[in-house]
């Protein structure tokens, strides 16, 4: 758990920053566009071409902190 919590930390969300949307460690790339990207097959070293900045742990965050986003959906059964 304190693993998991060191690299949620990576995930910051502020309203002044990219509206307010999670960012790693507080910069201009959301998680979403890392999530977007790694889904359209572009790999690591493609992302890190593009963001220097970004480290392999920033995109372990992005998944572990879209993994505890699903892991809370509910799903509700709608009679018809």
């Amino acid at each position: 758990m304190q693993a998991e919590n060191i690299l949620l930390n990576r995930i910051t969300i502020n309203p002044k920053v990219m509206v307010g949307k999670p960012v790693v460690r507080g910069m201009r790339i959301t998680v979403e566009q890392v999530l977007k990207s790694l889904a359209a097959g572009i790999s690591f070293d493609e992302l890190q071409q593009d963001y220097p900045f970004l480290e392999q742990e920033d995109i372990a965050a992005c998944l572990l902190y879209a993994s505890n986003l699903v892991g809370e959906e509910t799903v509700h059964s709608i009679a018809i």
